[in-house]
């Protein structure tokens, strides 16, 4: 029997790493595409690059892994199914159910190490991927600007106030920085809103390539007082210079922050977060009813004891101090009253509801590290039984099955977080959903698995096409078995 096991290991291997390579390379230049409009044209060392590289890396494989132990299974058992071995091996008094028991090991040893790479080393990795962004997207160069696109970027802070710029020019030459057509916006004041438009114009850095020169040539600066309606100013140049400084052409790093996001969290420090915005949010529900305690006494002119309110009759009987409260302020005006509840409840049940959602979406990720490490088990319980249904099918079944099985799995879990980020499901069967959904399947399909062997004559595109169509008609016959007469 070992030497069954080892060879049924062996024949998983070379699968598992070429579908791992195959699927972790096509999802990483699919990552690299998505981020290079950010990373081209910024004169970014190499060194940068392969940084980027390297930190982008670690969420592929989060998502790969589990995905190449369904492919691995679905090809290793179709291919033993195809050349007759596993029916040999039951020939020889093997029940096909043991053979799974060491593949569902190793995809438990998997889903464990799953969890650790998902808990330990991702959240750092993607923590300091969103550091690197930060620091690259605020390195400004001229050449990063598009033609005809409205530009945004940030000069250096002056005075205390950071001044914003949109530029937008027909033309851009990204070797000789001519520009043409050129609409500049400056919002930095608010009092003015100052517009101007050139024929053409140069760029250049200072020596240091912290602060970025403007020369305009042939335009007009229209200028409007926001507190002179109806008014504006315009002046017309044949030649201006317009300097921004702390553009920073230079690719300062570090300056994105500690702060992290849900996805740069371990277990404990979700945990830790979602338990601190729940005590928060006590905090202000507390506020809240305490708040509305006060107003109906001050509208009133009532007494608090506690959570009860004393009549006024009541507390002057008493002397009005009976139960430690302060003497009666007298009533309020109501309007004025219900207008400063109002506003102060509308304001905290906002941040409560906030913190509520926060609290949610931190017990999201929490169950998605786990849900997706248990997959891989999932994945060897529903795989090897289909495989060996249909060992004829081939490649081609091994891609079709996989393609569906990870859309339901993904589709079931991005839905199912969406879901549960809006508050409507709870987390804990949000993420699990997917898992519910493949689990029973893959445990019934596992103990009709020795039939399945013993029973498999076809097994290709035609019987899998045949079972298809079966299974979708069966609920309607049953439907009109009902019905019947």
């Amino acid at each position: 029997m070992s030497i069954l096991i080892r060879y049924l290991i062996r024949s998983h291997i070379a699968p598992f790493l070429f579908s791992f390579t195959l699927i972790t390379g096509l999802l990483f230049l699919n990552t690299i595409a998505q981020r290079l409009d950010q990373l081209v044209g910024k004169g970014l060392p190499w060194t940068v690059l392969g940084q980027f590289a390297l930190l982008a890396l670690p969420h592929t494989v989060a998502l790969t892994l589990p995905m190449s132990v369904l492919v691995a299974v679905l090809f290793a058992f179709s291919d033993l199914t195809a050349e007759n071995e596993i029916t040999a091996m039951t020939s020889g008094g093997v029940n096909p159910v043991r053979l799974l028991l060491p593949l569902i090991g190793i995809g438990a040893i998997l889903a464990g190490g799953m969890f650790l790479f998902n808990d330990r080393v991702l959240p750092e990795t993607n923590h300091a991927l969103r550091k690197l962004l930060v620091d690259v997207n605020l390195k400004s160069p001229t050449f990063q600007l598009r033609e005809q696109v409205l530009n945004q970027f940030d000069s250096g802070e002056e005075g205390g106030t950071r001044r914003t710029f949109f530029l937008s020019a027909v033309r851009i030459d990204p070797v000789t920085s001519v520009m043409e057509d050129i609409i500049i916006s400056d919002l930095s004041d608010p009092q003015a809103r100052r517009t101007t438009y050139a024929d053409r114009g140069t760029m250049a850095f200072s020596q240091d390539q912290t602060d970025l020169f403007l020369t305009l040539y042939d335009g007009v600066v229209l200028e409007v007082l926001r507190n002179q309606e109806g008014k504006f100013q315009r002046a017309e140049f044949v030649e201006q210079f317009l300097p921004i400084p702390g553009v920073q052409n230079m690719l300062e790093m570090g300056v994105g922050g500690d702060r992290r996001g849900d996805r740069e969290m371990s277990t404990d420090q979700l945990a830790d977060s979602a338990r601190a915005a729940e005590e928060a949010r006590q905090g202000y529900l507390t506020t809240m009813k305490d708040d509305a305690l006060y107003a109906v006494r001050r509208a009133l002119g009532w007494q608090i004891d506690g959570d009860s309110l004393i009549p006024p009759v009541a507390a002057s009987a008493s002397g009005g101090n009976r139960f430690g409260v302060d003497s009666d302020p007298g009533p309020a005006p109501p309007d004025e009253i219900t207008r400063s509840v109002f506003l102060t409840t509308r304001t905290m049940s906002q941040q409560a509801e906030f913190l509520r959602l926060s609290a949610i979406e931190k017990r999201v990720e929490i169950h998605k590290k786990y849900a997706i490490s248990f997959a891989c088990i999932v994945f060897v319980l529903i795989g090897a039984p289909l495989a060996v249904r249909f060992p004829r099918g081939g490649v081609g079944m091994v891609i079709t099955a996989s393609v569906v099985i990870f859309a339901i799995f993904w589709a079931s879990l991005i839905g199912g977080e969406t879901l549960a980020d809006g508050g409507y499901v709870s987390p804990a069967l949000a993420m699990w959903l997917p898992n519910l959904i493949l689990l029973p399947v893959g445990i019934l399909m596992v103990r009709g698995i020795s039939r399945q062997v013993a029973t498999a004559r076809g097994g290709g595109w035609d019987d899998l096409v045949f079972t298809l169509i079966s299974g979708i008609k069966k609920p309607f016959l049953w439907v009109a078995q009902r019905e019947g007469p």
